[in-house]
């Protein structure tokens, strides 16, 4: 009887073993769909780096404003009066690193050369034109946001053109170099728009040629004109 019993009891716990092992095989099926439906992790790649192009470009509309001073050599308070003028200019700037860059400015502006002093009686002695361009070297601070202030110091070469002689029999204003210095302002809209505001000084004094009256002299214009921009500035 004991062995019977032994056995019945062997028979029952396979049975059970059995009904569980179908349980957990009937379950694989639904716990590998449920698995299978968990979505993966997306990998996700960072962000290329895009540099910004190292150049610019501006449009300003310039005020050149001179000292108005001057003389010709020989004549005892003479003086000059050089009129200011209204101009576009264009620039273009190369940025070697965030902070330096080299900027060109190119422009043409018109001015008359009056007399003054004790040569005020001449009044519009001649009238000429300048192509100054300057080469200015600069520093932009880059921890204001949209606000990006600069400094600048540079070189120019002014060339006079298209020179006419009105009281004086000739005029021969002299190409000449000279130093600037600048400060300014962008006011980035985007990456790529902005507004422009920009004060340079030159420091111009240029020799002279006149004949009055059949008279030759000579004379220095000490123009040293303050050049106040606004414009629209475009970096690539």
């Amino acid at each position: 009887m004991a062995s019977i019993g032994s056995t019945l009891h062997r028979l029952s716990a396979s049975a059970a073993g059995l009904a569980l092992l179908g349980t957990v095989l009937a379950a694989a099926p639904v716990l590998a769909a449920d698995i299978d439906s968990t979505p993966p992790l997306a990998y996700k790649a960072p962000a290329p780096v895009v540099e910004q192009s190292p150049w610019q470009i501006r449009l300003r509309l310039l005020g050149v404003i001179s000292e108005n001073d001057g003389s010709v050599r020989g004549v005892p308070g003479s003086n000059l009066d050089v009129s200011d003028s209204v101009v576009p200019e264009l620039d273009i700037t190369y940025y070697f690193t965030k902070n330096w860059a080299a900027e060109l400015i190119l422009g043409v502006t018109p001015h008359d050369i009056n007399g003054a002093g004790s040569i005020s009686s001449l009044n519009k002695i001649g009238e000429v034109w300048l192509l100054p361009p300057t080469l200015t070297l600069q520093y932009h601070f880059t921890d204001f946001g949209a606000f990006k202030p600069y400094i600048g110091a540079g070189i120019n070469y002014t060339f006079f053109f298209d020179q006419k002689a009105y009281s004086a029999d000739s005029i021969d204003v002299k190409d000449t170099f000279g130093w600037a210095l600048q400060a300014g302002f962008d006011y980035m809209l985007d990456e790529h728009w902005g507004f422009n505001v920009d004060v340079k000084k030159l420091f111009l004094r240029p020799d002279f040629d006149v004949v009055v009256a059949g008279q030759p002299l000579t004379g220095k214009a000490n123009l040293d004109p303050w050049i106040v921009g606004v414009g629209v500035t475009y970096r690539f």
